[in-house]
């Protein structure tokens, strides 16, 4: 029994910002000091708080270190684990009462209003040993449902929970398991969806580096359930994090009898094995997975046939991504009407976002759906730093839409974004404020719909591309008001006629865009301005010369030469020489460069 264990984040962000060296040195320090017996150093996943990485901390005190250095080790070994004094520099602010007490992370704001299920176990176990994650009721589910539930009571139980899926359009979880049930085979497959592929997202990422387990138990629960013995686990080779703890999860799980053959002794056999994506985003559509998967170019197929019917090698096959799979265990364990006390009666259960943008805590965040965004932006997020206002938040990365600040008290569950005109998604969130180009976010988002675009049909091909040249018409200063309405035309012929979800929701971001900042496009056609002084074509630096004191800096670092004037006299800027760097006002000391 250790008296003190300190949890380190091995999670990528951490790890990037060297948590693995934070770990060998406190192995070292606690070595030198001789407390290998009574102080245990566990690496665990992430707790959320990303942009405070990385993130250290100290039971049974509680104390949450952030930012933590490799130097800062000594102090925090020789102090702390030695001496029993906590370090209060290094202590995360929102936990401080005063110079005599801490409170748990479960007071701050960051955490007060979160619900930990597809999280539970992050932050908290070492994701790398087996039996931490049995100490915590591990696969004890999957024992439940092979000793006491038929397969027709597990879909019953899921199907009673109203769990949807948590990969984007949110069909009921157990309604797709049951057709997949009823499809009779020799063989089915359960896959796992963990090409996360929207920027800005790393939910997937984080619960499979933190809790890779807890996937492998409700695949082998739902290979159960339909009929199935064989599981994929489709993940992005830009994951080696999450790569490395799957693959060694999956190792444990077949030496301790918990994958394989004769499971619990039950004649239950399921093997999982992996697959990994080369980061196409239209991979993450179901049948192009699959198609990858089978070895062949990432492309959607025609539906129907359904996956349920025709999948993976034209058999039966349920997919659902990390996220959904993370709450089947739990509903097992303590049952749908437990699961459905938590939410919103069509949106039951929790959602986790990836809180990203101009928001003061950037990171993971799990909350009960119902939530209102300004919860989640204001009280959980900290809110726009830098004296800025809330403008919008993005959700459902290229295939969702801007919320708009009228709508900041929105319930967010799938009915009420979807009736705005945004959608879920992944869970991807991205907070803009009032420095936004609208009109440029579009624009961003269809980029990158056009370079992920397969190509097999011609409506996102070619639709895509088209809607892509006309709003850089537009943030070019050459669109006219019939650009806008073309483009609103085109948006909607792509949503009835592409192939897959790719093309069918890229004009999603371009639409709502359009419904709430409709001004904005207007003044990029009719004034031939951007009101955010986002798009260079359409933006001019000025020197106002009531502020101008004539320093020079300015034109000391403009790169083309296009400031002139005099030491102490108001400089000017030659337009037509300016090249829209923005190194002028970078520099300039007195606040005398604005963009018009």
């Amino acid at each position: 029994m250790y008296r003190s264990n300190v949890l380190v984040c091995g999670g990528t962000g951490c790890t990037s910002s060297n948590s693995e060296v934070i770990i060998e040195r406190l192995k070292e320090e606690i070595k030198n000091h001789g407390l290998e017996k009574e102080v245990n150093v566990v690496r665990t996943g992430c707790f959320g708080l990303c942009a405070l990485g990385p993130i250290m901390v100290v039971y049974p005190e509680g104390a949450f270190y952030s930012m933590v250095k490799p130097d800062d080790v000594p102090e925090i070994v020789e102090e702390h684990l030695l001496k029993g004094r906590i370090v209060k520099r290094l202590l995360y602010q929102e936990t401080v009462v005063d110079d005599n007490a801490i409170k748990s992370l479960n007071e701050t704001p960051f955490y007060a209003k979160q619900r930990r299920i597809a999280l539970r176990n992050c932050g908290v176990i070492n994701p790398e040993v087996i039996d931490e994650y049995i100490a915590v009721d591990g696969y004890k589910a999957l024992g439940k449902v092979l000793t006491e539930m038929t397969p027709q009571q597990v879909i019953d139980e899921v199907k009673a929970s109203g769990l949807r899926g948590r990969g984007g359009a949110g069909f009921p979880t157990g309604l797709k398991w049951s057709f997949a049930a009823a499809n009779q085979a020799d063989q089915k497959y359960v896959c796992c969806n963990a090409d996360e592929g929207d920027p800005g997202a790393f939910m997937d990422r984080s619960i499979l580096e933190g809790d890779p387990h807890v996937v492998l138990e409700s695949m082998a629960i739902a290979g159960y359930a339909i009929g199935a013995s064989q599981g994929y686990i489709y993940i992005r080779a830009e994951y080696p994090i999450a790569v490395k703890r799957l693959q060694k999860a999956i190792d444990q799980a077949h030496e301790y009898g918990l994958l394989g053959k004769d499971i619990f002794g039950t004649g239950f056999d399921f093997d999982i094995s992996l697959r990994l994506g080369a980061g196409a985003f239209v991979c993450g559509e179901e049948t192009a997975l699959m198609t990858s998967i089978e070895g062949k170019r990432g492309e959607p197929r025609p539906r129907p046939p359904f996956p349920a019917l025709k999948g993976l090698f034209q058999k039966p096959t349920i997919l659902n991504n990390v996220e959904t799979w993370a709450n089947i265990t739990q509903i097992i364990l303590n049952g749908a009407d437990w699961f459905r006390s938590i939410g919103t009666e069509r949106s039951p259960g929790t959602k986790v976002f990836a809180l990203g943008g101009k928001i003061k805590h950037t990171g993971l965040v799990e909350v009960p759906m119902g939530t209102t965004l300004r919860e989640i932006v204001e009280e959980i997020g900290g809110g726009v730093p830098d004296g800025h206002t809330f403008k919008a938040a993005q959700t459902g990365g290229p295939s969702g839409g801007c919320i708009p600040a009228s709508e900041l008290d929105i319930k967010i569950d799938f009915d009420n974004l979807a009736a705005i005109g945004a959608m879920m998604g992944s869970g991807g969130m991205i907070v803009m404020d009032d420095t936004a180009c609208m009109v440029d976010i579009a624009k961003f988002f269809l980029e990158f719909t056009v370079d992920e675009s397969c190509g097999k049909c011609t409506p996102c091909r070619v639709g895509t591309r088209r809607l892509l040249e006309i709003l850089e018409k537009i943030t070019s200063g050459n669109g006219t008001m019939e650009d806008i309405d073309r483009m609103e035309e085109l948006c909607y012929y792509l949503k009835e006629n592409s192939l897959c979800a790719l093309g069918q929701t890229a004009p999603n971001p371009v639409l709502s865009t359009l419904k709430y900042f409709r001004d904005e496009y207007i003044a990029h056609v009719k004034d031939k301005h951007c009101p955010a002084g986002v798009c260079k074509a359409l933006t001019n630096y000025v020197i106002d010369p009531q502020k101008c004191r004539g320093c020079t800096l300015c034109a000391r670092n403009c790169p083309v030469g296009a400031i002139s004037g005099s030491v102490k006299v108001p400089h000017v800027i030659d337009t037509k020489k300016c090249i829209k760097c923005g190194a002028c006002m970078e520099k300039c000391k007195f606040n005398a460069i604005e963009k018009k």
